[in-house]
């Protein structure tokens, strides 16, 4: 039987910003992946696993959060934060900013270091044997 490629729509085309929730580096990998995402959409899910590591489905705000500190939101752009909880849930959310996010009128977790991001986050570590 000749396998057939499953169709999975361009999401690129509908959202601007990607909010996944950030549990682990093989689950962005898989997602980066399977969705055909760019290292700018995963930017904000891989800076937040970096900095504050797995916060559950709390580090969406994160991401977002990240989002507006490097002023990228913009009137009209649409979100989806992707969220995952215990065995087989996903959750998501659509947004639409009604406005665009001006850094230095905001106030956020990222705010007072965003100019230090995005770091460096290899693919692969290497694990001391001490």
């Amino acid at each position: 039987m000749k396998k057939v490629k499953p169709y999975i729509p361009d999401f690129k085309l509908a959202f601007k910003h990607f909010c996944i929730h950030a549990s682990g580096r093989a689950v962005l990998d898989e997602l980066e992946s399977n969705l055909a995402l760019t290292d700018w959409h995963m930017e904000p899910s891989r800076m937040t696993l970096h900095r504050f590591g797995n916060t559950s489905s709390s580090s969406l705000w994160y991401k977002l959060a990240y989002n507006e500190a490097e002023g990228s939101i913009r009137r009209c752009h649409w979100v989806w934060q992707i969220a995952f909880e215990s065995g087989f849930k996903c959750n998501s959310a659509v947004w639409r900013a009604l406005r665009s996010v001006n850094p230095a009128e905001e106030t956020n977790p990222w705010m007072d270091e965003i100019d230090r991001f995005p770091v460096d986050v290899p693919k692969v570590s290497k694990v001391s044997s001490d």
